[in-house]
């Protein structure tokens, strides 16, 4: 049995809503926290800066996460996708 964590189902709605409404995926790419708030009541602090881009047929974008070694007590605990 494969247990999904929300992290993933929020990402994969996200995802998913981007790709079915074209107004949402316009503000999700124009200013990201408001969209995810205004869809799905995810309020992200203003200490997290968040940047969506989209990937075309012959681009893509690869994200280097935190490395949790360099990690230190300020950081905010948010998803890496995000």
């Amino acid at each position: 049995m494969i247990i999904v964590s929300a992290k993933q189902s929020l990402q994969e709605q996200i995802i998913q809503k981007a790709w079915e409404d074209a107004e949402f995926k316009k503000q999700l790419l124009a200013n990201p926290k408001a969209a995810v708030k205004d869809a799905f009541g995810v309020d992200l602090p203003d200490t997290i800066e968040v940047e969506v881009v989209e990937e075309s047929a012959n681009k893509f974008y690869f994200v280097l996460p935190v490395n949790p070694a360099e990690k230190n007590d300020d950081q905010v605990d948010v998803p890496m996708w995000l």
